[in-house]
């Protein structure tokens, strides 16, 4: 497959490429500005310009000219002389000549010949030039907006300097002119001349600065898959990221020119390698030797290395940090560039690398206290294998493994033991030489990489060395291997994972208490099943004992967290509470970190499920902050961000919950953590009517769910996410049916804390599709109207009363979910009133207006409770929406002023929250009821429809034609298509079925 030599995709710089259509904008209405684009060499500063001129300059005349470097300065006026050619070109000489102000263009000659002799040299020569550029781009504006682009400022001459400075002061006289300018920022030395430059033109009232940042790993995975037409693996991304630091001009390079390769394109080294060779020979020399050592070394090493004396070796220092090639960097001196490094490493020759590199492995074998630890060892791991010498760099790797591991710098540690794999054929004694052989180092790197959150490579890695080893003979260790892979399986969703743990307790000899004990304890983990219920308790119960027996603090607090998991009791959260503190402090005597973490995830999730929202935001935040300080923010710490998004959406707020999953998806972490954190993201985009956004996030959690099998906490939010989508969508079919499968496929009955939200979900769209009014037709001879879609909703109420009667409703969460789908679908069954699946509701509207009032004070009471119940929870969205039907029960039960309390909270909530879609819901209402909201329009009809417009349009909404819809009121197809087009005017839709869905979501006709 062929690659993009850029990529078609542009990434990361969505705010800065807001700012310059917003300056553009501002340009438009008269007031003129600059903004100067800063970055880095690659960081993007001509895509930038390029997709704003090609994407949001609209109409606006471009003209765009560069620096160019000549020597040490500038050429005179370079961007200003490629600016007057290209518009010479485009317009012709004269009609050039014409705009300047005067009719005389002579001085335009000192830029371009065409223009003639230029006149008298002098002060004032100069300052009619300046005036007369000013002049021409301010004719071109009156004919419309102009946007000037001065690129690589940095290379800007005096003069260049003086003429843009002129031009940015006394660009207000030139309505409608844009003025933008990029620069390098690593170009930008102590003494260069564009600092005072851009310190003066900072302080211009309409000047605006900005500077690129280096793209986020997951941007460049997006570049690169843009590049690539396909996403890079992990791996590749690794060290693309690694090598490129994020600047999207490296990952292109490294992407089209490496072709997958170590060695650096010769353009890209000819870029980065400017500046070294304007260095003098001895500081060059000195730069190839500070090359080996790595992006920051440490003065005294690279002392050591070099074999100068000290006066020598500052005299060769100075002039790299003067020239911006190494920079002073505490007790040592970093490269500006990782790839400058690399560049200059790689011009080294074959001898001379693997002298310098053995010169640097000699150096730390002699002082390894030179470096910090562990660095000191894998640094060492990395100049003996630069140096070639297969035999220690397999020994220095195994052994800065362990210095990693000590260090939970799990990252390190799994580079370092899969460099043992690689060099294992390489070393004819290998095991000897670590005293390991190769399966023990499979099993550890299986480890490594678990914990590094590489859950695929782990479960290869234990798969590779179960197939190396003989079960029979060696159950030990093939019972540690069933064990790790089942670990994993587990957290990637993969199916086995119970097996995997079974099989290993099988195998573990009885003499083996320790591994029996972490054993049983993983089985007793994953043992999820209502019916496995017994042997999870009992399994967990033996572990913990085991690990008090052999004092295992790991196995003990995990099998005490599993063991209080299965006597966990929402409504009694005291002696849970007390035993995740036992654990936890357990946990902590020995240092168990893993426990610690899971601690922190059971307990966030325990107070989360309980209702107790600020709690479990508070243990999660704990949690995460552990997880970086352990090395875990990968793994653990994304899934305690799960935990911590969770709540806070709980308490509406929003904004703070999206700033803490996308700070946890910067960390690339495993498919299923993403696939839960966009979850929360995807029900803050739809309850604020963000409906493309969450359809985007929805579709990007099904592709990860759809290739595992999950439990039902990930599986069942996720189904009502689907499920208000489409109601939203106004696709009502399709969620009914979705609806129904969802009912006969799955066991709801098992998992309530998740059961019930789905319950209210399905309950919400019943009424969606068949408000109370039109439910109580379903009784009534007229009852054949109703829809196909109407009557497979209907059928679905008994089935959930059914469900809700079978469910335990845990806690004062799953009480407010319980409490809510009351009042949503009715009291239980009254047998006098109608056949056995009859709600009073039913049975009220089909006998007399008392029982009809009977019914509209019941609804209001059980709203009510609903509403108590959410307000106690500080469930604010939960709440709004809950008074919505409240204020509805109380109008309907005739008490106007309690309606219009209600509907004012619901909304002031809705409000705060930004809940779009709600806020529309409660201004039909409030129009329609006339208890508040917005003035209702003329005619006192909602969104200024017509009576007879809203007759037809409800007609639209059962899916009517206009020949059914006429046959229905009696009026002429042609006076049918004259509402339907005034509907679709007033509604802002672009189809019969928009309008349809606005209908829906706003409750016309509820």
């Amino acid at each position: 497959m062929s690659i993009h030599a850029v990529s078609p995709l542009f990434v990361g710089r969505a705010r800065e490429l807001a700012a310059l259509g917003d300056a553009l904008a501002r340009s438009r209405a008269g007031a003129s500005s600059t903004v100067l684009v800063g970055g880095e060499a690659g960081v993007g500063k001509t895509r930038l310009i390029k997709e704003f001129t090609d994407h949001r300059a609209g109409d606006a005349r471009v003209l765009v000219g560069g620096c160019l470097e000549l020597g040490t300065e500038g050429l005179p006026f370079a961007p200003f002389t490629a600016v007057l050619r290209g518009l010479v070109r485009e317009l012709g000489r004269d009609a050039v000549a014409a705009l300047v102000p005067g009719g005389n263009a002579r001085g335009l000659a000192r830029l371009l010949p065409e223009f003639g002799e230029p006149g008298k040299d002098g002060p004032e020569a100069r300052a009619r030039l300046f005036e007369q550029v000013l002049g021409l781009l301010e004719r071109l504006a009156e004919e419309r907006p102009v946007v000037l682009i001065v690129e690589d400022a940095h290379w800007a001459d005096r003069s260049t300097r003086d003429l843009l400075t002129f031009l940015v002061r006394y660009q207000r006289t030139a309505a409608r002119l844009l003025i933008v300018v990029t620069y390098r920022t690593d170009e930008l030395h102590r003494n260069h001349p564009l600092r005072p430059l851009l310190a003066e033109l900072g302080r211009v009232e309409w000047v605006t600065r900005t500077e690129l940042r280096r793209l986020t790993r997951r941007e460049a995975v997006a570049l690169a898959a843009g590049i690539l037409e396909r996403e890079p693996s992990p791996a590749d991304m690794d060290l693309i990221y690694a090598r490129s630091e994020g600047n999207p001009l490296f990952v292109e390079a490294l992407l089209n020119e490496c072709d997958g390769g170590e060695a650096l394109p010769e353009s890209l080294r000819d870029l980065l390698l400017a500046s070294v060779e304007r260095q003098p020979e001895e500081t060059q020399e000195l730069l190839r030797v500070a090359s080996a050592g790595g992006q920051r070394i440490e003065h005294a090493l690279l002392s050591a290395v070099a074999g100068l004396d000290e006066s020598t070796l500052s005299r060769a220092l100075r002039p790299a940090v003067a020239g911006n090639v190494l920079v002073v960097d505490g007790e040592g001196y970093s490269f500006r560039h990782a790839l400058i490094r690399e560049a200059l490493h790689d011009d080294l020759l074959p001898g001379e690398h693997v002298r310098l590199h053995t010169r640097y492995a000699e150096a730390l074998e002699r002082d390894l206290s030179i470096l910090p630890a562990p660095r000191g060892a894998i640094e060492l791991a990395h100049h003996w294998h630069s140096a070639h010498d297969s035999t220690w760099a397999l020994i220095s790797a195994w052994r800065a493994a362990a210095a990693a591991r000590k260090s939970t710098a799990y990252d390190e540690q799994l580079r370092m033991l899969s460099r043992v794999l690689e060099l294992w054929d390489s070393v004819p004694d290998a095991a000897e030489r670590i005293g390991h052989d190769r399966i023990d180092v499979l099993r550890q790197t299986a480890t490594v990489a678990h914990l590094s959150g590489e859950y695929e490579r782990s479960i290869a890695l234990a798969g590779a060395a179960l197939d190396e080893l003989d079960h029979c003979v060696e159950p030990i260790r093939a019972a540690m291997l069933l064990r790790q892979r089942g670990l994993t399986r587990y957290d990637l969703g993969r199916p086995g994972y119970v097996e995997d743990l079974r099989r290993a307790a099988e195998l573990v000899p009885a003499d083996q208490l320790k591994l029996r004990g972490q054993v049983l304890e993983s089985l007793s983990r994953m043992l999820h099943r209502p019916e496995d219920r017994p042997e999870r308790q009992a399994t967990a119960r033996r572990a913990m004992e085991i690990g008090h027996e052999v004092g295992d603090t790991n196995v003990e607090a995990h099998a005490m967290i599993s063991l209080t998991w299965g006597d966990s009791c929402y409504s009694d959260m005291d002696a849970q509470l007390a035993a995740f503190a036992e654990a936890r402090r357990i946990a902590a005597r020995g240092d168990a970190y893993n426990a610690l973490m899971r601690c922190a995830i059971s307990e966030s999730d325990a107070l989360e499920g309980a209702g107790m929202h600020e709690r479990a935001a508070q243990v999660a935040r704990d949690g995460v902050e552990e997880a970086r300080q352990y090395g875990l923010a990968r793994t653990s710490g994304t899934f305690l961000s799960i935990n911590l998004a969770e709540p806070l959406v709980s308490l509406g707020r929003w904004d703070e919950a999206l700033q803490v999953v996308e700070h946890a998806l910067e960390l690339a972490p495993p498919a299923p953590y993403r696939a839960s954190l966009q979850g929360f993201a995807t029900d803050i985009a739809m309850a604020r009517g963000q409906y493309d956004r969450a359809e985007k996030l929805l579709e990007s959690s099904k592709s990860v769910l759809s290739r595992g099998s999950y439990r039902d906490q990930t599986t069942l939010p996720h189904l009502c996410r689907e499920l208000r989508l489409r109601q939203a969508r106004g696709q009502l079919g399709e969620a009914v049916e979705m609806a129904a499968r969802a009912l006969d496929e799955r066991d709801l009955v098992s998992s309530p804390r998740y059961a019930w939200p789905v319950l209210v979900t399905i309950a919400q769209l019943v009424r969606a599709v068949v408000p109370p009014s039109r439910s109580a037709e379903a009784g009534e001879p007229g009852a054949g109207s109703l829809g196909p879609v109407e009557r497979l909703a209907l059928s679905l109420l008994p089935r959930l009363r059914a469900l809700a009667g079978q469910l335990v409703a845990e806690g004062e969460l799953q009480q407010a979910h319980r409490l809510t789908f009351t009042a949503l679908t009715g009291p239980e069954p009254v047998p006098e009133h109608g056949g056995p699946e009859a709600s009073l509701e039913q049975a009220a509207a089909e006998t007399s207006p008392e029982h009809v009032g009977e019914v509209a004070a019941w609804r209001l009471k059980a709203c009510d409770r609903a509403v108590e119940a959410w307000q106690a929870l500080r469930e604010p969205y939960a709440e709004a929406l809950t008074l919505l039907a409240a204020a509805q029960a109380a109008l309907a039960a005739g008490d106007r002023q309690g309606a219009a309390a209600r509907f004012t909270r619901s909304r002031d909530l809705a409000r705060e929250l930004g809940a779009t879609p709600l806020l529309e819901q409660l201004d039909v209402f409030g129009r329609r009821a006339r208890i508040g909201g917005p003035e209702e329009p003329a005619g006192g009809q909602p969104l200024g429809l017509t009576a007879r417009e809203l007759e037809v349009l409800r007609e639209v909404t059962r899916g009517r034609s206009n020949r059914e819809i006429a046959e229905e009121l009696v009026i002429s197809i042609k006076t049918v298509s004259v509402h339907v087009s005034n509907i679709l005017a007033k509604l802002g839709a672009a189809t019969r079925g928009e309008a349809a869905a606005t209908a829906h979501r706003l409750r016309l006709f509820d």
